[in-house]
């Protein structure tokens, strides 16, 4: 009897944890689908969505010109019509119609016969669109820095020109396979028949969702782990994908569209689902960056106005924390986890080693995971070399030497007050006193701290 009595109250426990584990993931996925609800206006993702549909519709015929040149160079430009009818596949009997008129634009545009200045306004409106879609990713990613013009050129021109090459060969690559002979056979036999059939069903979701992680790793500029862009990618496939059918259906339900537009409604149905399709791509970045730095999903604020007495204390703190894993021969402290030690915005961490790379006294690692040490030995580098870092970041040179910045009445003043603060034994002091004196090594540190 005491055994059947300890099996029940175990059986019950264990229903309360299944219950208990059930509540949180439905509270993450609350929290997670509130969010991303919110960052639609909060990150401006419906505006720059219809930024880039409206760009879209400019660039989607040279665009497609310049691709269908390629691929019929390379023999798979018969893939683009299909193509094209998998992505208006939504527009339901519209599709076909928008899809041949697309295709017909497309054929008429001869890349060959426009000429040096046609071929490179072409191009140019290609690249523009590719710039906006960057300036967009950049946005979400909290990136302030877009990618250099030579990185730009060649970036760019590798999507435009293989881009197109790989993907339709691999749409025709997958499109054949059933038809090789010894796929035929493997099909034949059980399971595989049945693990061909469902890989079928499935192919075109995994097919979208490593399109859009690959835009999560490739668009932004800045390093986007493979994890976060594979998230992003299946949370804006799988949805792109659900509001395809939905939006069919709503297609077909339009009966009062076609009465008011007439044969204007295909062309309004079309810009609807161009800025729908540009918000999922949107809002899966949103979720790759939220994956990437789950904090934010907490709500945090992204901006936070800060005083230069506040700038200078953030930056003390940040060489001095960056500076104490380093003689201690720590890891070093990412942005992240220095974001999350100090209980401040990522923007505002990564604004403060903004100042203090550009002042050379932090380096990058290098490793990929926004990760700093200091740039030179912390013996040499005093309060003071921090807090002008902190003060004169970002500053115009010819405006600080200029004349007119200070009266003649109070140039001595400021001049004094300047090489007072400067002078002071406690701005003389390096990092690395500071460090030795605050801090002591943990177990398993190195027995002797480094010194750079």
């Amino acid at each position: 009897m005491p055994i059947k009595l300890f099996s029940s109250v175990k059986r019950e426990r264990r229903k309360i944890d299944s219950l208990h584990r059930i509540r949180d993931l439905a509270e993450l996925v609350y929290t997670w689908a509130k969010a991303l609800v919110g960052a639609v206006r909060s990150e401006g993702l419906d505006y720059r969505a219809t930024s880039l549909a409206y760009t879209t519709l400019l660039a989607i015929v040279p665009g497609l010109a310049l691709s269908f040149s390629l691929l019929k160079a390379f023999g798979v430009n018969n893939q683009l019509e299909p193509f094209l009818l998998q992505m208006l596949a939504p527009l339901g009997d519209k599709a076909n119609e928008l899809t041949k008129a697309i295709i017909g634009f497309v054929t008429k545009v001869n890349v060959g016969v426009l000429g040096f200045v046609g071929l490179m306004v072409l191009v140019y409106t290609i690249i523009s669109m590719l710039e906006k879609i960057e300036t967009a990713f950049n946005h979400i990613w909290r990136v302030s820095q877009a990618r250099s013009l030579a990185r730009r050129a060649s970036d760019y021109l590798s999507v435009v020109l293989l881009g197109p090459v790989l993907i339709f060969s691999a749409i025709g690559l997958t499109a054949s396979m059933p038809r090789a002979s010894a796929i035929r056979r493997l099909i034949a036999q059980e399971p595989f028949g049945t693990l061909f059939y469902l890989g079928g069903k499935l192919l075109p979701y995994l097919m979208i969702i490593v399109a859009f992680a690959f835009v999560y790793i490739y668009i932004p500029n800045t390093r986007v782990p493979w994890r976060a862009a594979l998230f992003g990618g299946a949370v804006g496939g799988v949805t792109w994908k659900l509001a395809g059918l939905l939006f069919a259906k709503f297609v077909v339900g339009s009966t009062s569209y076609h009465a008011i537009y007439s044969s204007l409604v295909i062309v309004i149905l079309f810009m609807i689902w161009l800025d729908l399709s540009w918000l999922i791509l949107l809002l899966g970045g949103q979720a790759a960056f939220y994956f990437q730095h789950p904090h934010y999903v907490l709500g945090k604020s992204r901006f936070l106005p800060l005083s230069h007495r506040l700038k200078e204390r953030i930056g003390l703190a940040v060489m001095y924390l960056i500076g104490e894993r380093f003689v201690h021969a720590q890891k070093p402290w990412t942005i992240d986890e220095l974001a999350e030690r100090l209980s401040l915005p990522w923007e505002t961490v990564k604004d403060g080693l903004a100042m203090l790379q550009a002042g050379g006294l932090v380096v990058e690692t290098g490793k990929g995971d926004e990760s700093f040490i200091p740039a030179r030995d912390i013996a040499g580098i005093t309060v003071w070399d921090i807090v002008t870092a902190m003060r004169t970041a970002r500053e115009d040179a010819a405006l600080s030497s200029h004349t007119a910045c200070v009266l003649p009445e109070l140039a001595e003043i400021a001049e004094a007050l300047e090489n007072a603060a400067a002078t002071t034994g406690l701005a003389r002091r390096s990092l690395r006193d500071i460090i030795l004196t605050q801090s002591s090594p943990t177990p398993g540190d190195s027995a002797e701290p480094r010194s750079s």
